[in-house]
């Protein structure tokens, strides 16, 4: 069974569709602009992933675009206005996708640049179509690195490789994209969605959904700590599923040849 998740207007930007293993589908909707970043875009895909982080039959996210772009950055209308002397950019905060706690798959169709790229990142594992094109874009547009790319992209390519993506902010293919790192899997256009949901419903229906959430928060965190503090952290960790309902089940189900029934997560604390 499957379902079309909340069809209000206001969420039209990013609409939702839940199969049912629990994979939630999560399309940008502006196709008559190429799925540019607005801030109709940010709102509802925002409120889309706090709702799927409190929904308890929804086990993982899948990400994509409509049409033949993934999304190719900021709206150039919106970049139209910011021209302006007496013009400001809104903060928008970052933790709901960096700190998303259920599986959140990328499937990269097309175009993928500037605010695009930065959403794309804040995945956990990315998948792209053979024919998507790649850009940081800000440099070409007059903007420094945004959203907090320049800590991300550091860490997932190397110092020198952001520092060459970030200031050409030339365009690349997804072969390139995939030999440095930035995305794990480069499949034929037609089938970039399907293989996406095909790995996101394989962790919804083998995998431990409080597992899941604290390894993301775990890979996260690491990666500015030591690894002695990585270490202590993966004892208290291990200490608090030791004789879990979760680590039953998981042994259970591998000794008697069978799938595992994992409870789902929780909402997040307030």
């Amino acid at each position: 069974m499957s379902e079309e998740v909340g069809t209000d207007a206001a969420q039209d930007a990013v609409l939702a569709h839940r199969d049912g293993d629990g994979v939630l589908t999560l399309t940008f909707n502006r196709p008559e602009r190429r799925n540019a970043w607005a801030d109709d875009m940010y709102e509802a895909y925002y409120g889309r992933l706090t709702d799927a982080a409190a929904d308890e039959q929804v086990r993982a996210v899948v990400v994509t675009g409509a049409g033949s772009t993934f999304c190719p950055g900021a709206d150039i209308s919106r970049l139209g206005r910011l021209g302006r002397d007496d013009a400001r950019l809104p903060h928008h905060p970052v933790d709901v996708p960096r700190r998303f706690p259920k599986p959140l798959i990328a499937a990269i169709n097309g175009a993928c640049a500037g605010v695009g790229l930065v959403q794309a990142l804040f995945c956990h594992v990315r998948f792209a179509a053979d024919t998507a094109r790649f850009s940081t874009a800000f440099a070409r547009r007059g903007l420094v690195a945004e959203y907090g790319i320049a800590w991300t992209l550091t860490r997932l390519v190397g110092q020198e490789r952001a520092l060459d993506l970030l200031l050409s902010a030339r365009a690349f293919d997804a072969a390139e994209a995939r030999e440095r790192g930035l995305v794990s899997r480069v499949v034929p256009r037609d089938e970039v969605l399907g293989a996406a949901q095909a790995y996101a419903r394989d962790l919804a229906l083998h995998c431990s959904p409080r597992a899941m959430a604290v390894i993301a928060g775990q890979v996260l965190d690491a990666q500015d700590s030591t690894f002695d503090e990585a270490l202590q952290t993966s004892y208290r960790h291990v200490d608090r599923f030791i004789g879990s309902a979760d680590l039953r089940e998981g042994v259970a189900s591998f000794l008697e040849r069978r799938e595992p029934r994992f409870e789902p997560l929780g909402p997040p604390p307030d």
